[in-house]
């Protein structure tokens, strides 16, 4: 009996050493795992429905979350607080603590992923399988990396509720002027209000205003053909016309196809109508965010970083190019085409709910372009394959310029934008690329 007791003591104590060197090892967090993170929140914001302005919000905080708390840990980031809009230090991590970085990071991307969506159990359904592996693997470490992580969101969270997005869900909706042909009026099929009026009140980022870059007014509103905004209107419906007889073979067509984007196309059949969820365009500009630095194999730090820079860039451009919309106000091209040319004609793309000047694909994708180019490169060139989930093929491009002028040129392909709208468009969105790039200090090089 007595040997039987020391046999078991002896047990005991052989198996509390392995297991105390079992959660001695690190919880090891990859690129992948964050990478796996923005799927899942993207996936959620299909499901959601949520808007294009609205979307860039979601990526924003928690990537920054995520930033600040790696800059703690490494000389080679520098922290954003007073480069950005009223953001302050993050709460200093507790030395004495067995702290992950990128565990922690992760952890308050999730969690303030989980509050800017509707959907919260699909977010959560992933972060518990998450949580179980790493709680299992390492009690501890887990569970001050998880302390310090939460603590940085709820500090995140604070600041990211101050930049006046409750307040515009209270706000009028966006009166239509119905006796000035010249001014935006809803369009088909389903007549939707204008998305947004109020997006230029919300904070920004980096731009000192929304209307840092405003650009220059559109053509003057006329229907004399001798007008440069009748030959804009022209121009779109003859396009359309030319790459439509060309049929699936068109190039004009894939690339309108590609780069459309669009949250919410309305698909009626018979009295049916439904919805085809698709990403935002800000959405497919993350996709290639997560493009360039597995190709660069980027570790997790850069793949952080860039995430975070892209989408500090995406969100600013959104408050520029609708600051611009609601002022200019200008009608669609479906709008004049059906009253005037052809009332069957219906533009490759359906048209999206808010005014035409300037295109948000053309701005976003301009200052997205540049902010990857300072990062990655000017010639790096990707496969594209962020729309192949909806269907579409990959596409090939030479740089993230070339990329955005394509994307850019693809609203007039589809008949939703007037050619200012693409060419000003882009070249606003460069500029608020260019300020992101000069104006946040990020690598301490």
């Amino acid at each position: 009996m007595k040997q039987f007791k020391l046999y078991v003591l002896a047990t005991t104590i052989v198996m509390g050493l392995f297991s105390c060197k079992e959660n001695s090892v690190p919880i090891e967090v990859t690129t992948d795992h964050f990478h796996t993170v923005i799927d899942k929140v993207v996936e959620v914001m299909i499901h959601d429905i949520f808007s294009p302005p609205v979307a860039s919000r979601v990526f924003a905080y928690p990537n920054i979350a995520a930033y600040e708390i790696l800059a703690q840990n490494d000389t080679t980031y520098l922290s954003l607080k007073n480069q950005i809009k009223h953001l302050g230090a993050i709460p200093s991590p507790d030395e004495s603590k067995r702290i992950n970085y990128p565990l922690a990071a992760l952890i308050a991307h999730i969690h303030l992923s989980k509050q800017l969506i509707f959907s919260e159990a699909k977010i959560e359904t992933h972060r518990d399988s998450l949580y179980n592996v790493w709680e299992a693997k390492n009690p501890k470490e887990f569970k001050e990396s998880k302390a310090y992580g939460l603590e940085v969101a709820a500090y995140i969270s604070d600041w990211m509720n101050k930049d006046n997005y409750a307040q515009t869900r209270t706000m009028p909706k966006f009166s239509v002027d119905s006796e000035d042909e010249g001014r935006w009026q809803p369009t088909p099929p389903s007549y939707m209000d204008g998305l947004e009026p109020h997006w230029n009140k919300i904070r920004s980022f980096v731009l000192a205003s929304a209307d840092q870059f405003k650009p220059v007014p559109p053509p003057k509103f006329s229907m004399d053909k001798n007008s440069d905004f009748y030959k804009e209107l022209v121009e779109v419906y003859e396009i359309s016309k030319e790459i439509t007889k060309k049929g699936d073979s068109s190039e004009e067509i894939a690339i309108a196809q590609f780069w459309d984007c669009n949250p919410y196309v309305s698909v009626t059949r018979g009295h049916l109508m439904f919805a085809v969820k698709k990403i935002t365009p800000g959405a497919h500009w993350i996709g290639i965010t997560k493009i360039a630095t597995k190709k660069e194999k980027a570790d997790f730090n850069r793949t952080v970083f860039a995430y975070t820079k892209t989408s500090i860039a995406i969100a600013d451009a959104f408050i520029s190019c609708w600051d611009e919309k609601y002022r200019s106000n200008l009608v669609r091209p479906e709008t004049l085409i059906n009253t005037y040319f052809d009332d069957e004609w219906k533009p490759i793309l359906q048209t999206p709910p808010f005014p035409e000047y300037t295109s948000g694909h053309s701005v976003v994708s301009g200052a997205a372009s540049i902010v990857l180019t300072s990062i990655f490169g000017d010639n790096f060139s990707f496969e594209d394959d962020t729309e192949v989930p909806y269907g579409l093929p990959i596409r090939s491009f030479s740089s993230f310029k070339v990329a955005a002028d394509e994307a850019a040129i693809s609203r007039m392909y589809g008949g939703i934008h007037y050619k200012a709208a693409v060419e000003v468009g882009v070249g606003q969105g460069r500029k608020i690329g260019e300020l992101v790039t000069e104006k946040l200090t990020m690598l301490n090089n």
